[in-house]
């Protein structure tokens, strides 16, 4: 019987194994207006099942996927009209095949990415429809259980103490920091205080993570609470929204990039200079931008992208500017693409004159003002900073990352060349909070790293900026979380599917 059949191939590229992915996620494919290859009928859509006769199949068959938001992970699919039960495909009708990104599927409006079929020159293949839905075992609900022992002293304090441990439930004032007892999931995990303290007041923090309230009711039987001197303060429930429920709930992410023109990156007409444009492959701050920027756009909608430089000077009077626009137009910085964005830095450094010094803060206050117009989480913004030298106005650029941490905003700090970036690794806030004046950030939002540390010792480029990718992305999706949870902001509802293909039904066989 013929039928049509869709494979898929992945072609993830995991430079180094061992990852966690950050969830996983279904794939559900569909195909309107397919390309009619049989003579006296119309083809038989399948994967798992035949759906016969029909140009327009929604296929049963899931392709289950882990889902990393910092590694670009290319998907084929490829359509068939099966004519046999010969295994091998070259004996089938070709019917149409789309390449793609996970990224560009999650990241299209409500998960839902429509593209053209394409494979067969001179004809129409028709539209191929892919949904991505995050699995719900990666998602879950915390109940936190708030349980003591209370001798005759202090039971006047009960509420006191619930008050402090609702707010802080990870230690107990005034006890110094106790180990905690890990379980599985669903199991019980208990803090316990040393006997001397029991005499006083003994108090348990009971960490429930479940699934649903029945699981809930069943792990508070009777039976648990087998001491009388037990009892329940409360228990709250917090839900857990993901990096993905905000994307598909419309949250729009959106890409600057600032390029480094000090004079300390040498001639770009010399080879020896880090702008130096090889005929035959690309400089450093060319693969750190294309590195980050093709996993970013797939997650901005109309992919037009404000691209900045700093430390030249600029024509026609030589005045030196730390935030001017690539393509040269003030009122419209905007380059379509990563292409783009690569075209705009070529024709820069032949119009610019490398000077310095080497400032930040411009350029992060450039973003931070477009971020504080938009705090209701529907944009969020990152900065990729390309530099290779060391940063000459480190107070002001402290305080502009401190004000900006405030924002729906992160950024990616990339060193390129063999300069010392120890000052650098100031900015970055993973084993102390950046400060300025005596304020702390409120968020951890910048990630430095030198490229240098990337390299692939082969020459191999594609690993090499795949893992630089991979490290400076790896952060973005928990910064995110963390602007939207210190807001409280949740995820927009999804909204309804648009389909630009004619209606299946209304669609002529």
């Amino acid at each position: 019987m013929e039928k049509v059949e869709a494979t898929a191939t992945v072609a993830d590229f995991d430079p180094d194994s061992g990852s966690i992915p950050a969830t996983k996620v279904e794939i559900t494919v569909s195909c309107r207006n397919l390309l009619d290859r049989d003579t006296f009928s119309k083809s038989d859509p399948s994967e798992t099942e035949v759906i016969k006769n029909t140009l327009n199949p929604d296929f049963v068959r899931k392709y289950i996927l882990d889902y990393f938001f910092e590694e670009k992970q290319n998907l084929r699919f490829d359509v068939y009209d099966i004519d046999s039960k010969s295994p091998d495909l070259g004996k089938h009708d070709f019917l149409g095949q789309v390449y793609c990104t996970l990224g560009e599927i999650v990241g299209s409006p409500a998960s839902r990415l429509e593209k053209p079929l394409g494979g067969i020159p001179g004809k129409t293949c028709g539209t191929i429809i892919l949904s991505a839905e995050e699995l719900g075992n990666c998602r879950f609900q915390k109940y936190f259980s708030v349980f003591y022992f209370a001798s005759s002293v202090l039971l006047g304090m009960c509420d006191q103490w619930h008050l402090i441990f609702t707010k802080c439930n990870s230690w107990f004032p005034p006890f110094t920091p106790l180990p905690l007892r890990h379980g599985k999931e669903g199991q019980r995990c208990f803090y316990y205080l040393p006997r001397a303290q029991r005499s006083v007041l003994m108090c348990i923090l009971l960490e429930l993570i479940v699934f649903n309230y029945q699981e809930l009711v069943n792990l508070l039987e009777p039976a648990f609470f087998s001491f009388s001197q037990v009892s329940l303060l409360s228990f709250s429930v917090e839900s857990e929204h993901t990096f993905l429920d905000y994307i598909k709930g419309g949250t729009q992410i959106h890409f600057t990039v600032a390029i480094d023109f000090t004079a300390s990156n040498g001639n770009p007409s010399q080879s020896t200079s880090l702008h130096y444009m090889n005929p035959y492959q690309m400089n450093a701050y060319a693969m750190a931008l294309k590195a980050v920027g093709e996993i970013i756009q797939d997650y901005d909608s109309d992919k037009m992208f404000p691209a900045l430089g700093f430390g030249a000077k600029l024509p026609p009077d030589g005045r030196v500017s730390h935030e001017f626009p690539l393509n040269g137009n003030v009122e419209n910085p905007y380059c379509n693409g990563m292409e783009g964005i690569l075209e705009a830095y070529h024709q820069s450094l032949k119009l610019v004159q490398l000077y310095g010094p080497t400032n930040f803060a411009p350029v992060v206050n450039h973003v931070a003002r477009y971020a504080a117009a938009v705090e209701d989480g529907s944009q969020y913004f990152i900065l990729l900073i390309i530099t290779d030298g060391v940063i000459s106005d480190m107070a002001q650029t402290k305080e502009a990352i401190v004000n900006a941490a405030k924002l729906p905003m992160s950024i990616i700090i990339v060193g390129v060349g063999q300069a010392e970036f120890d000052a650098m690794v100031e900015l970055d806030g993973d084993d102390v909070r950046i400060s300025s004046r005596g304020k702390l950030a409120e968020r951890d939002i910048v990630q430095f790293v030198p490229f240098r540390d990337y390299m692939d010792r082969t020459g191999n480029h594609v690993l090499s900026m795949a893992r630089l990718a991979k490290d400076v992305l790896a952060e973005i999706p928990d910064q995110l979380i963390s602007y939207m949870k210190s807001r409280a902001i949740k995820p927009n509802p999804v909204p309804p599917p648009y389909s630009t293909c004619n209606n299946p039904e209304t669609t002529p066989l």
